[in-house]
């Protein structure tokens, strides 16, 4: 966070209440929170936090959870600043209809203790999308409607001054379109299968590089072309299928999960032998950090760091 804040970006977000608290720690001063604090312990943290950095935002989605905050924030003293959250059509969270938005926002307005800052619109569907025509097709409807909301809420005096949202999979077409004036990219950082598997640009060549690898271990290899590897189900997220084998096999060797341990991967040319090293590419980034105490920092073959994962298991 601290290396992208340094390169350009205006702060960090993260979806729960827990890594907002770590990036704190760690020096991060301006952060969104993207997705609803409602819990009246969560509140409290999070009124908590508002005083201990100096650009805290979150969003809401329901005029009861605004009431809940603003009380916090009054009793604190301390302003929160507060963006209404849209459903792009996912049924996750957001208001439902831009009837709802100038109704969030009039109700944000209306309470002293919090500033209503704008909108938040994160199409997470779309973002894998892996046809970049089709991805840009979905992403001109979504952004249509955004546009309604954001006339509506103009329209009744709630001009959003910050428009939020975007990731990796539609960046370079939100960017074309020119509606958000604020991007939540994250994973390019990694490149994860899923988003190895779109067409980013348009063009067929990724951008950016995988830089989040699983280091596997072969511990049997007792039939011919196939070797069992010491990375299963508790070694990534598998919401992505299974791992792409960028080195130790040749390209393009399949792999097959094999229980909560154990992973087999198939390649007839190979002589695999106990002990070899077979490099994975995680099939999604974001929950397979989360299964790490710590990432090893390589270059080529040579370790440079060790960076703790202080963010684990802050779910909540």
């Amino acid at each position: 966070a601290l290396r992208q804040i340094a390169a350009g970006a205006v702060g960090s977000c993260c979806a729960k209440l827990g890594e907002a608290e770590e990036l704190a720690g760690g020096g991060v001063g301006s952060i969104l929170i993207t997705s609803p604090v409602v819990a009246p312990p969560a509140i409290a943290r999070l009124i908590a936090l508002n005083a201990r950095i100096k650009d805290l935002r979150v969003v809401i989605d329901n005029p009861d959870n605004v009431e809940a905050l603003g009380v916090a924030a009054a009793k604190a003293g301390k302003v929160l600043q507060v963006l209404v959250d849209i459903d792009p059509g996912i049924r996750r969270t957001g208001v439902s209809s831009p009837e709802a938005a100038v109704a969030a926002a009039r109700r944000i307005a209306g309470m002293s203790s919090l500033r209503y800052l704008g909108v938040q619109n994160y199409c997470g569907r779309e973002q894998h999308i892996e046809s970049y025509e089709k991805r840009r097709e979905a992403m001109v409807g979504r952004t249509d409607y955004l546009k309604t909301v954001i006339h509506a809420l103009t329209g009744a005096g709630f001009a959003p001054s910050v428009i939020t949202g975007g990731g990796t999979g539609t960046h370079r077409i939100d960017a074309d379109l020119g509606v958000f004036n604020e991007l939540q990219v994250g994973s390019y950082v990694f490149m994860d299968r899923q988003y190895n598997d779109c067409d980013l640009t348009g063009g067929g060549a990724s951008p950016y590089e995988t830089s989040l690898l699983i280091d596997a271990r072969v511990v049997s290899a007792n039939t011919a072309g196939m070797a069992t590897v010491d990375a299963g189900f508790k070694a990534m997220a598998t919401a992505g299928g299974p791992p792409t084998v960028l080195a130790g096999a040749p390209p393009g060797t399949p792999y097959h999960f094999m229980g909560d341990e154990h992973g087999l991967i198939v390649s007839q040319d190979t002589k695999f032998a106990i002990g070899d090293s077979v490099t994975l590419a995680a099939p999604h980034c974001d929950p397979t950090v989360n299964l790490y105490d710590c990432f090893h920092v390589v270059r080529g073959d040579t370790l440079v760091d060790i960076w703790n994962v202080q963010g684990r298991g802050r779910s909540r």
